[in-house]
């Protein structure tokens, strides 16, 4: 519940804090006092945007803190889940700042507004007039079967197994989308992979055919001045070995009596030597040389197509034509595996939608075993509050398909009147018949919420006399489970509060402020009387204050 509220420079609001105690706490004052304000406030730390506009002064940030005490609800796995330092007394607080920025705490710890938003509505829910709206709505409707029936449990079992079969079979779909448009490209991907496969290519082929392509062009110029070398060598009549062997031949001759040559009759021999070697080498290198216009033609033939799959594929090397055809091999299997994958995704598919089955059934059931007992609580209620032949019912049916909710179907239907048929609530209610169909499923629903407190604007709204009354009664049972704030214009209400505060304006200087005082016995008895009479009090209303107050 909340023990306390603190409000520093927010719309007409200077600063304030108010305490907050267990029971039911009224709060009263003049249209335009400035009550609608603190909600506005509370508001902020539970996660509501703002902006500048609310700052009372322009120059300065607004602070709205709230303390709650959140021993007995077991809220400790959201503050581990969110890794926020959990306390029984939990201090929520916002700052909004002259710049437009605005920060967050639980605890002192920086939160985002997400989390203190989810945090905020399981502490506090606010009802205020426009909510009376929700009642037509399906989702609300949904919402209050499930607290009562107690299947929200059930419920998030159920939203997790829908939410895996909605991905699974947008998986699936995917995948069969892509499995559809890559079957019409498997024959253009097979038929390149096969082009590139037949090929039969080697990383270094295209150098070793260009330079053999090169000598088989030149082979006849080649082997033409091999046997040129050859023959100037060792061929016929005046050959360098020749020549040399007639140079070795002198030089022996003086070698006896001119010892000064022998060193070059050595080197001389050598040379020979090895200039018969070289001759050698060139006669068999120019043997090896052939004219072959059949292999001349294949690596012709064989460039061709080397050189067609690089321009083809616009790339420069056989490694790049490589690396194609290893991604066409990928493509191909992965084309070819999607029939597997959409299998298995098929069969996970049923499985999950069998599964979802079950519970949207089981849901389907709890909720459907709760429905006459609302239908027979909501009219007593009902007559209790002034609407002796109101009737209320359920409408309920089974759809077709699977929705976040379940497979229910639900509509409240309402009637205040004997002679009126039962209809949709929006077309047939009333402002003051709604309200107090509203309070009646609060009332219904307040011990199954769990929320430690509701605080209520006004929801007597288009209600007096006596129905006013059984409105602050059934009000004062709910706060026995819980917490109640509530906002009221009537007598009749206010005085059924365990503690009353009184909300007004006073004027400083050239700016309006907003007050809140917890009034003492007498006050309260002075304010009755004011609701009652207005701004002339009589003794007629102080008495007739005394009596609420007494009874």
């Amino acid at each position: 519940m909340i023990q306390s509220l603190s409000i520093e420079n927010y719309a007409i609001i200077n600063s304030l804090e108010i305490e907050f105690s267990k029971g039911l706490s009224i709060i009263t004052g003049e249209t335009g006092a400035g009550k609608s304000i603190l909600l506005g406030a509370l508001s902020l730390i539970l996660g509501k945007r703002a902006d500048t506009s609310i700052l009372k002064e322009k120059t300065r940030k607004c602070i709205v803190e709230g303390t709650f005490d959140i021993t007995e609800y077991g809220f400790q796995n959201f503050f581990d889940e969110n890794d926020i330092d959990y306390e029984d007394l939990t201090i929520l607080r916002r700052e909004i700042y002259p710049n437009g920025k605005s920060r967050a705490f639980i605890n002192d710890s920086p939160v985002n507004l997400n989390i203190l938003s989810e945090l905020g509505i399981r502490f506090i829910d606010i009802h205020s007039q426009h909510q009376n709206l929700n009642l037509s709505n399906s989702q609300f409707q949904l919402k209050v079967i499930d607290s009562y029936s107690r299947s929200e449990d059930l419920l998030i079992t159920y939203q997790d197994i829908y939410n895996l079969y909605k991905e699974l079979r947008k998986e699936y779909h995917n995948l069969l989308e892509k499995s559809q448009q890559s079957q019409a490209d498997l024959d253009y991907y097979q038929f390149q992979f096969s082009q590139l496969d037949i090929a039969k290519l080697k990383e270094n082929e295209q150098d070793e055919l260009e330079q053999e392509l090169e000598k088989l062009n030149h082979a006849e110029e080649i082997i033409n001045n091999l046997n040129s070398s050859v023959n100037a060598l060792s061929g016929e009549d005046n050959t360098v070995l020749n020549q040399l062997k007639d140079v070795n031949s002198f030089l022996t001759k003086i070698l006896k009596f001119y010892p000064d040559v022998a060193e070059f009759e050595k080197r001389l021999e050598s040379t020979y030597i090895e200039l018969k070697d070289v001759a050698n080498e060139l006669e068999l290198l120019k043997e090896r040389i052939e004219l072959d216009p059949e292999k001349l033609e294949y690596i012709n033939e064989r460039l061709d197509l080397i050189y067609s799959l690089q321009q083809k594929h616009k790339v420069n090397s056989i490694k790049e034509l490589q690396d194609i055809k290893e991604s066409l091999r990928q493509k191909i299997n992965e084309v070819t595996s999607y029939e597997f994958k959409l299998e298995d995704l098929k069969k996970r598919i049923n499985e999950c939608e069998n599964k979802l089955s079950d519970y949207a059934q089981r849901l389907s059931q709890q909720r459907q075993n709760s429905l006459r007992n609302i239908e027979k609580e909501i009219t007593v209620l009902l007559i209790d509050l002034g609407i002796p032949n109101g009737r209320f019912e359920i409408q309920h049916e089974i759809t077709g398909d699977y929705s976040i909710n379940g497979i229910d179907r639900i509509q409240f239907l309402f009637s205040a009147n004997k002679n009126i048929a039962l209809q949709e609530i929006s077309r047939i209610a009333s402002g003051g018949e709604l309200s107090r169909l509203m309070l009646s499923i609060k009332s219904l629903l307040s011990d199954s919420s769990g929320l430690p407190t509701i605080i209520f604007d006004e929801i007597d709204m288009g209600v007096s006399g006596e129905i006013a009354d059984k409105v602050g009664n059934i009000i004062k049972r709910m706060s026995a489970g819980m917490q109640i704030i509530n906002i009221t214009h009537l007598p009749q209400v206010a005085c059924k509060g365990d503690f009353h505060y009184l909300v007004y304006k006073s004027d400083e200087g050239e700016s309006t402020t907003a007050h809140v005082k917890l009034l003492n016995n007498e006050e309260r008895h002075i304010e009755i009387a004011r609701m009652l009479s207005g701004e002339q009090l009589t003794e007629a209303a102080m008495e007739n204050a005394r009596e609420l107050l007494k009874n």
